[in-house]
């Protein structure tokens, strides 16, 4: 009897360090926050979206300007380049003009599951000068390759289970010209994709609401969702994906090329708002405060799904 009191002892102590692991695992949305440099986070939308990148409209000095930023923010912060200097590059056409656009390749390998992928996105273009005005795009979407660089910032401390492409997308306001090549073009094999996770306007709302788009029709994401421990105050909607009387954002970003390909996608974004694609889409129109709550509440939910083998 005593040997068997001394087994069951052992079990119960074993249990107790693998639930204390567990445990120690799991991050939580607060703790999150202090993971990244929020003042980095909104100085990143700042510099982006000053007049000195002049719209970032592909093919410009302005967008050369912000891929220069970005690659050197990727290379301070370790990330490894998943093409030759980060860079890849493709031409197209949009109204009998021809364009140079460079997208922005970055690689973090998972611990657990390194074949399989998730891609990160945002696009830095932007509607650049017209009419003498530049339309600086600091919700649409410096916001988003910010988040991404407080990923790249996160991802320095915790390694993810999934391999993770940055992938900081050109060419969007032209019709997801970017997106659309590097679909076409993958370095990995497309089917070792397994979620897109796109970040497109995600700085201001009035509501502190974040809209997903693309979770519905997948239950293990949904879930995730639905038991999200979100921050005090802000809030997740799934939405805007043709089934709830609300514009169908489906296609509205770069997840739409992975969407066309078959491959499951996450899309994060706020409603319209009255500086959407004018000229007053500036840093100082954003929201920081929301801005804090929206990255650490979806690096909170990528942790979760992170944990799934996808």
């Amino acid at each position: 009897m005593k040997s068997f009191s001394i087994i069951i002892m052992l079990l119960l102590l074993g249990c107790s360090i693998s639930c204390t692991a567990q445990k120690k695992e799991a991050i939580s949305t607060t703790e999150i926050a202090f993971l990244y440099n929020t003042d980095s986070l909104l100085h990143h939308v700042r510099i982006l979206s000053s007049d000195v990148f002049e719209g970032r409209r592909t093919g410009t000095t302005g967008a050369l300007k912000a891929k220069d930023y970005i690659v050197s923010k990727l290379q301070k912060l370790q990330v490894k380049p998943l093409v030759e200097n980060y860079e890849q590059s493709f031409s197209f056409s949009s109204r009998k003009k021809d364009y140079q656009g460079v997208n922005i390749l970055g690689l973090i390998s998972g611990s657990d599951y390194p074949e399989k992928y998730i891609v990160i996105s945002a696009h830095y273009d932007h509607e650049g000068i017209k009419n003498g005005q530049i339309y600086n795009g600091a919700d649409d979407d410096a916001s988003g390759v910010s988040a991404m660089l407080a990923f790249a910032e996160y991802f320095q401390k915790h390694q993810p289970k999934h391999s993770v492409i940055l992938a900081f997308f050109d060419a969007e306001e032209l019709g997801l010209q970017g997106s659309r090549y590097y679909v076409d073009n993958t370095i990995e094999p497309l089917e070792s994709i397994k979620l897109n996770m796109n970040m497109d306007m995600v700085s201001r709302n009035d509501k502190n609401e974040l809209y997903i788009t693309g979770a519905r029709d997948n239950e293990a994401f949904k879930n995730a969702i639905e038991n999200q421990d979100t921050s005090e105050g802000f809030k997740f909607l799934m939405g805007h994906d043709g089934k709830d009387g609300k514009q169908n954002w489906t296609f509205s970003s770069d997840h739409g090329s992975f969407f066309r390909k078959g491959i499951p996608f996450l899309y994060f974004g706020v409603e319209d708002h009255n500086d959407y694609h004018r000229p007053t889409d500036d840093y100082e129109n954003i929201h920081p405060e929301f801005y804090k709550l929206v990255v650490q509440n979806i690096i909170s939910l990528f942790t979760e799904i992170d944990a799934l083998n996808l």
